[in-house]
């Protein structure tokens, strides 16, 4: 019988993945992640939209009491500090946009869990993430979840192919009506729960508040430009600013400006109007590759989360640069974020944008 470590979060959908895998016949265990305090994750402002609260390791605890199952508590709240929080508050502080979510499964998901995992003599770690993995002539691939709505395969372009290897993602083939009617039928005490939204140990959304509280460092005002280098305003600090930005400027300036580019140096921030903030190709670092064999041909990339796929063409410079050559010219392409390459429903390739 394989045994499986079925990471839990409180949530439906690492709850069903549980109960999947049990009927499934494997051997599991629950593991909740302790990734930081809450309550002071913002002030306690809000935490009705996070996640990895006590209530969570509760209802965790719970799932797996009913079924019959070990729960375990894992503390990485000092490796998620060190690795997700301090590089999401760097990331901005050097002018760039981090996707934490991405940082947290490379490095706390599916390396620290993983590992112990291997602690406990398991042979795989299960998810509730929403995508599907595959093997194919001895390669592991990751493909779209079915339900499309809810795909998370952007955020896991980091998996290796160990990593693959070893995981499974029991949701992939549902959708999420499918999932939670699951967990009413089993009569789990989250059958109703709410869905954690935007960043967890940012539940108030205040990500500048969060990164002076937590950087102990005050961000100065400095100027606006046009994109001729004319002084038209005064921004508030570069840290309440992402590329592509629109609202919130906290200024006025007669037509719709976005943010072009943030100059950490200066302190500036350069402004342009809508057709200025579209660019035709980009360059990833930090890249991990699923499918080399497919990197020649033609491709779709999205650089966010949400956005619908588009075409381009890719050459990988060197072992860990690529270049993005897009069909046509995309809006706000920004660093700190990442490019997913596609072949269809299959990740080719991803890593985060450097310019």
């Amino acid at each position: 019988m394989t045994k499986v470590l079925a990471a839990m979060s409180g949530g439906v959908d690492s709850s069903v993945t549980a109960k999947l895998l049990v009927d499934s016949g494997y051997d599991v265990l629950g593991a909740t992640m302790k990734l930081f305090d809450n309550d002071n994750a913002a002030n306690g402002n809000s935490t009705e939209k996070s996640c990895c609260t006590a209530d969570d390791a509760f209802d965790a605890k719970s799932v797996c009491f009913s079924m019959g199952l070990k729960h375990y508590v894992f503390n990485f709240a000092d490796d998620f500090s060190k690795d997700v929080i301090e590089n999401f508050c760097d990331s901005y502080i050097s002018g760039s946009t981090p996707n934490p979510c991405i940082e947290c499964n490379r490095k706390l998901k599916f390396e620290k869990l993983l590992l112990r995992a291997r602690q406990l003599d398991c042979e795989k770690i299960a998810t509730g993430h929403y995508a599907r993995i595959e093997e194919k002539n001895g390669r592991y691939l990751l493909r779209k979840a079915v339900d499309i709505k809810k795909d998370q395969s952007y955020v896991l372009y980091t998996l290796t192919q160990d990593q693959l290897s070893r995981t499974l993602f029991p949701l992939g083939g549902l959708t999420k009506p499918e999932v939670r009617a699951i967990a009413e039928e089993a009569g789990f005490v989250n059958a109703a729960k709410h869905e954690s939204q935007d960043i967890c140990f940012v539940p108030d959304g205040d990500y500048a508040a969060f990164i002076e509280r937590y950087s102990g460092r005050k961000f100065s005002k400095g100027k606006f430009l046009d994109t001729n280098g004319n002084f038209i305003g005064e921004h508030k600090g570069i840290i309440h600013y992402t590329i592509g930005q629109r609202k919130g400027l906290g200024a006025a300036f007669g037509s719709p400006r976005y943010v072009k580019s943030i100059n950490i140096a200066d302190n500036t921030i350069t402004l342009c109007n809508i057709d200025e903030l579209y660019t035709k190709s980009t360059i990833i670092k930090k890249i991990n590759i699923i499918m080399p064999d497919r990197l020649g041909e033609k491709l779709k990339a999205k650089t966010r989360y949400n956005q619908i796929e588009q075409p381009c063409s890719v050459i990988q410079i060197d072992e860990d640069t690529i270049k993005v050559t897009f069909d046509e010219p995309q809006k706000a392409v920004t660093p700190g974020q990442s490019v997913v390459l596609y072949d269809g429903e299959y990740v080719v390739a991803g890593g985060i944008i450097i310019n």
